[in-house]
């Protein structure tokens, strides 16, 4: 029945490309778009999220569905009334940085009930802003052996601890980085290599590699733009670096997994509070439709980094007994500067614990470039803090001191400078904000807010497992122990460090974008690929970059507006991709056609676009970009003629018109539905072939639109893949969770996608003879 579609020559092209396999069936089908059970967990002991595999075939609520999600805990102020069904939250988080998301993913995966809120973009302050660093702390060990502080020394042994959990839950977005310590006297070495070793010894069996000490030649050929002069060698210990914001969406989206329900651009305007005094939940804005509305939880927990005391400041005015805050957070202002790859070597960091000052300068490879900071300083709260002159002029005369001197350091090298805010927690007796320790404070208000101020990006997880178990002792929530030790983050469960080789192979992507995909989105960039354009080149066959300086695609856009609720064209170019902390002036480039498809996938109109376009202008001024003399007339000559065009059009509807298309001249019995893992399977064939498969299932896939196993088999078979046997197909089909009523057309992609992969040399498959009538045959001879 089935048989007429191999006759077309499309057919027969299908054929030829795929190839007998010797696979075992029950682990090659289907194995990335199955969802698995909570309890699933992989052989390293790791947990797997209870709403699927962290892979591209979860797509997220979108943020409209937050929201809705949202307004049923009470009924909405102003004229769009939601209706109440008295749903509550456990737990109300303000904040969605790296503490608040934290906290989220702590909470949600012990079974609460959590609502997360942030008045701007997830990781929009320090926890974009941070050194990239995931580290124990060589400096506060330092300090802690010195001035003999017990504090410091725990801070240290924390660090150490977090920061191996920390590169296994999301392996694809950090990793180790050797740091050099130059020499440049001989009384040095001792002194550094005790230290390091000391640092080592801290970790014990969690330390990443031990340190060692290197000769002067070593020295400069592993870092050959280090200053010659006096170089007596150099001591190399390792800690890690993380791309931070992509981390904390790694930890939203993580906590989506787990049923939290996140919402950016959500503003807390008041504290709801019983007759009695207790916060019962919170009064919120929509800062993008206007909405207010009444949030009803058990408990809210304040993680708002150097903005906590405005939320404390709140909770004190609306006590029953208005009293005034004292604040617990004394903010400091940390600057740091990017400059051109040329400045550092591509796997090797540097630190500078002398300098002119007495602070401590780290040298870092990041994303491509080098960073370099950073500066300590007591500064006042602001949203897009900018970063003085007087602070980039010092870092630029620190790297000069050890950099060779055929190295021009200059002004115009800087190419992003950014200033974040450090929420230290304030201690009375502290001389200046140099000396406050980086710890964590958990402060619980007579009205139940608990409030966790402080820390750092490395040892976030153990400031939220402490909140979570804090607030479950307070409140007297019902909750199960603290899994965060062994939960994967989106993204982690399919990624390996070869993964961009598959997406070179199946997308015809350049190695550079593959690489930075396969280490920003990890096992989601396999959603990213499916939505990239084709390039109309001979190669690259997909991915058209937003720019030819850096590896950003324009399927990112599209990616970060659907699956990861960018919201502004300044989520985008800061913290979906951290283009302005790369680039500055690059990122204003690439504006305009950020906004463009942002637009399509958003439905701005030419007024909207250029208050994006101005606000985004405005934002990269805190990055160090030169301010605008008319934003208006910059805004307008950027956009104007700004389109995408039919072609651009349809690649960002790419899922929207491939369902389409692949609808088309199908029979009304065809109903196929089409899931991400289909559009994913997609991308493994050309169009013929896709005509090919859809022409074959409409033919045998019944009046219900499935195909049964046995038709299955018998499809396989006539493709060449005769060695998956019946009994293997079926059982495999059985224990993945394949209903008896057949097998759906994503699951048909599925297994021809994955039989196809397995290629090794294309082969023509035994075709069934048909019959000849006897006087045709010779007389049977």
């Amino acid at each position: 029945m089935f048989r007429k579609a191999f006759r077309h020559p499309a057919s027969r092209r299908l054929i030829l490309i795929t190839s007998s396999s010797s696979l075992v069936a029950s682990y090659y089908l289907l194995p990335s778009h199955t969802p698995l059970r909570a309890d699933s967990e992989p052989h390293d002991g790791f947990k797997i999220p209870p709403r699927g595999r962290s892979s591209s075939a979860w797509l997220p609520p979108d943020r409209k569905q937050m929201i809705r999600a949202l307004k049923r805990s009470s009924t909405t102020i102003g004229p769009h009334p939601a209706a109440q069904d008295e749903e509550e939250y456990d737990l109300l988080i303000i904040g969605g940085g790296a503490s608040g998301a934290g906290v989220a993913v702590d909470a949600a995966s012990r079974g609460l009930k959590v609502a997360l809120v942030d008045r701007d973009d997830f990781s929009s302050g320090t926890s974009s802003k941070s050194t990239k660093l995931v580290h124990g702390g060589v400096r506060y060990l330092q300090k802690a052996v010195l001035e003999l502080d017990y504090e410091q020394y725990k801070l240290v042994r924390e660090a150490l601890h977090e920061r191996k959990i920390f590169l296994q839950t999301a392996p694809y977005l950090s990793h180790m980085l050797p740091i050099m310590l130059p020499i440049y006297k001989y009384w040095q070495l001792p002194y550094y290599w005790a230290g390091c070793k000391a640092y080592d010894l801290l970790a014990g069996s969690e330390n990443m590699e031990s340190s060692y000490l290197m000769s002067k030649g070593k020295a400069l050929e592993a870092f050959p733009m280090l200053k010659a002069d006096g170089l007596v060698g150099a001591l190399v210990y390792y800690d890690g670096q993380h791309n931070d914001s992509r981390m904390n969406m790694a930890l939203v989206l993580t906590a989506v997994q787990y049923g939290a329900v996140v919402a950016n651009y959500v503003e807390v305007n008041a504290l709801d509070k019983t007759p009695e005094g207790k916060i019962c939940g919170a009064r919120v804005k929509d800062n993008i439709s206007g909405d207010e509305w009444h949030i009803r939880a058990k408990g809210v927990i304040n993680a708002t980094g150097p903005f906590s005391d405005a939320i404390l400041s709140l909770d004190a005015s609306s006590s029953p007994h208005p009293t005034v805050h004292n604040p617990i957070v004394a903010p400091s202002s940390g600057v740091h500067i990017t400059l051109p790859n040329y400045y550092s070597p591509r796997t090797m960091g540097l630190l500078d614990p002398a300098t002119s000052d007495g602070r401590v300068i780290f040298f870092l490879p990041w994303q491509g470039n080098t960073i370099a900071g950073t500066t300590d300083s007591p500064s006042s709260v602001e949203k897009n803090p900018k970063p003085k002159e007087e602070d980039i002029a010092w870092i630029l005369d620190e790297v000069k001191r050890y950099l060779s001197p055929d190295i021009k350091v200059r002004r115009g090298d800087v190419l992003s400078a950014w200033s974040g805010l450090r929420p230290l927690v304030k201690d009375p007796s502290a001389s200046s904000s140099a000396n406050l320790v980086r710890n964590h404070l958990i402060h619980v208000s007579s009205s139940g807010l608990i409030t966790l101020a402080g820390g750092k990006w490395t040892t976030y997880r153990a400031m939220a497992e402490e909140t979570v178990d804090r607030a479950i002792k307070e409140l007297g929530l019902n909750a199960g122990k603290c899994e965060s030790e062994r939960v994967r983050l989106v993204g982690s469960v399919g990624w390996s460090s070869t993964m961009f080789i598959r997406l070179i192979q199946q997308f015809g992507l350049e190695t550079e974008v593959a690489k930075h995909l396969s280490d920003n989105y990890g096992d989601r960039a396999w959603t990213v690929c499916s939505m990239a354009e084709a390039t109309g080149e001979r190669w690259p066959l997909h991915g058209v970059r937003l720019t030819p300086l850096y590896p950003y695609i324009e399927a990112e856009v599209r990616y970060a507006t659907r699956s990861e609720y960018a919201q502004t064209a300044e989520d985008f170019i800061a913290r979906r991709a951290r283009l302005s902390f790369l680039n500055a002036q690059a990122a204003l480039e690439v504006l305009s056609r950020v906004i463009a498809i942002m637009s399509v996938e958003l439905g701005w109109n030419a007024s909207r676009q250029r208050e994006e376009w101005i606000r985004a202008r405005a934002f990269l001024e805190s990055m160090g970009l030169p301010p605008s003399k008319d934003p208006e007339r910059e805004a307008r000559a950027a956009l104007q003629g700004t389109t995408l065009g039919w072609l651009g059009t349809l690649a960002t509807y790419g899922m929207w018109a491939s369902q389409s298309i692949l609808r088309l001249g199908m029979p009304a019995s065809g109903k196929i539905s089409q899931t991400p893992a289909a559009l994913l399977s997609r991308a493994h064939f050309s169009s013929e072939e896709m005509n090919t498969l859809r022409h074959i299932f409409a033919e045998t896939g019944g009046d219900q639109g499935r195909m049964d196993t046995k038709t299955l088999h018998a499809v396989l078979a006539e493709l060449g893949f005769k060695d998956v046997s019946f009994e293997e197909l079926h059982k495999v089909l059985t224990q993945r969770g394949v209903s008896h009523d057949g097998v759906s057309f994503e699951y048909f992609l599925d297994v021809c996608s994955e039989l196809k992969e397995k290629q090794t040399a294309p082969i023509t498959p035994q075709r069934r003879r048909g019959h000849i009538p006897v006087e045709k045959s010779g007389g049977g001879v």
